[in-house]
């Protein structure tokens, strides 16, 4: 069968290696000029099964209340006359209770459970080599209030068979030695020795380039205008190439939108309503003045909600997210104060261990659902797939989504505890437990 996948992040790549192991002609179509030069290209560097609580929880309303004045706050929403923005924060508030939250905390670590074992597999094929480093995520709190109610997110993790450890700050600074000079602010902390961080964008690259020795057609500084659709299915996609002007159509068997944020208003004229809003993330990327002075270990600074990992002599700072819509610029007031408190924290963290002088900054669209669940399935047009919606957890989840819609692609149910799209609409049908033979 003919595939044509639509972008050539961490999403759309794994999709087309997978799709191309199982035997299908694909062709890649991405507007920048290589792979994973937007959302996939300079974010948190960790891959994070254990750490992947949705944003939505009982206590979120309150604190998107405390944070609304503050520039520099880990979720800032923006309120604008943008109807997709109110229909996003309506279902976000829908999804803040405590059932929902244990829900949806169930279905990432099934497929980020599914996704690490896909990305193990893949290397262990492939060779590919992207400053890995498998030292686990250690989550660190600063108040007592603050650890209490990281050991209550530790013991229902537990429930799902994640090992994630409650620590002292004494077993704290013994996992990372590097934190002592913070370490009286330091109340205690949460670990998960299976965890794991690498450069996102490295590995997509070098994935790429063993697709094409597959046979995969890559279509890079091509703008993708419109899907068309006749009959009830899609008959093709109109693209134009950026360097010539010169406009083209495509046609396959079957269609795969993996585009990140830029998903849903693609697939909208089509009618296929999915819930994706863009959550504007940061980061900076420093070199290391004393690399023997800095973490290894990847961190989530709980305070802040920022996660610091380690690449080869760079350190990597992001986080935060910003409801903005779809503006990524660096050049505004609000990003420069967001930008330069990812610095300011590192500093406070690991004084003098960076070079601050020249920070490497970058901001990027996380494409985030109300329950921070990706999109993964067949939508109302049957020849129309969607591989979207991963917020934070792209990373994380890239492998295993790409092999699962590989896998439905094929006509196959994947061996995880998902709920996927079905065909009729754009909501994921409940999760239930398939076993399939291997």
């Amino acid at each position: 069968m003919r595939v044509l996948v639509l972008g050539a992040g961490i999403i759309g790549v794994s999709t087309a290696w997978y799709l191309r192991k199982e035997g299908h002609e694909v062709t890649v179509v991405d507007r920048q000029a290589d792979a994973a030069l937007e959302t996939s290209f300079a974010n948190g560097a960790q891959i994070s099964v254990s750490f992947c609580e949705p944003w939505a929880s009982a206590d979120a309303p309150l604190k998107v209340l405390k944070w609304l004045a503050r520039d520099d706050s880990p979720l800032l929403f923006r309120p604008k006359f943008d109807p997709q923005q109110w229909r996003w924060g309506l279902s976000f508030l829908m999804q803040c209770s405590d059932s929902a939250f244990e829900r949806n905390v169930r279905q990432l670590v099934a497929l980020g459970r599914y996704s690490h074992e896909s990305l193990k597999s893949l290397v262990a094929e492939t060779g590919i080599e992207y400053q890995r480093l498998e030292r686990g995520i250690l989550h660190f709190f600063s108040t007592q209030r603050d650890l209490e109610l990281g050991a209550a997110g530790a013991e229902l993790m537990r429930r799902y068979g994640v090992d994630r450890q409650v620590l002292s700050r004494e077993e704290v600074l013994n996992v990372e030695p590097s934190l002592a000079v913070f370490g009286p602010q330091i109340a205690g902390g949460t670990y998960t020795a299976s965890d794991e961080s690498g450069d996102a964008r490295v590995f997509t690259q070098a994935l790429v380039r063993r697709c094409q020795a597959l046979g995969v057609k890559f279509l890079f500084d091509h703008d993708i205008e419109a899907l068309l659709a006749a009959g009830g299915r899609v008959e093709s996609a109109r693209v134009i190439d950026r360097r010539s002007g010169q406009a083209s159509v495509l046609k396959a068997d079957a269609f795969v939108g993996a585009l990140g944020s830029y998903t849903a208003p693609l697939l909208r004229p089509l009618g296929v309503a999915l819930n994706i809003y863009p959550a504007k993330g940061y980061s900076a990327t420093l070199r290391l003045k004393h690399p023997e002075r800095a973490s290894t270990v990847s961190l989530l600074d709980d305070s802040r909600k920022i996660a610091i990992s380690r690449l080869g002599n760079h350190i990597r700072i992001a986080g935060t997210a910003e409801l903005a819509g779809f503006d990524t610029r660096l050049d505004t007031p609000t990003a420069r104060v967001r930008c330069e408190a990812l610095v300011r924290r590192y500093e406070e963290l690991f004084p003098g261990v960076a070079d601050t002088s020249q920070p490497n900054y970058w901001t990027g669209l996380r494409p985030s659902t109300p329950t921070n669940i990706p999109y993964i399935g067949r939508t109302r047009l049957p020849n129309l797939w969607v591989n979207a919606g991963h917020g934070t957890l792209g990373w994380t989840h890239g492998a295993g989504s790409g092999r699962a819609l590989a896998e439905l692609i094929s006509g196959r149910r994947p061996a995880l505890d998902f709920g996927f799209l079905e065909g009729a609409g754009c909501a994921p049908v409940p999760a239930r437990s398939h076993r399939v033979a291997a």
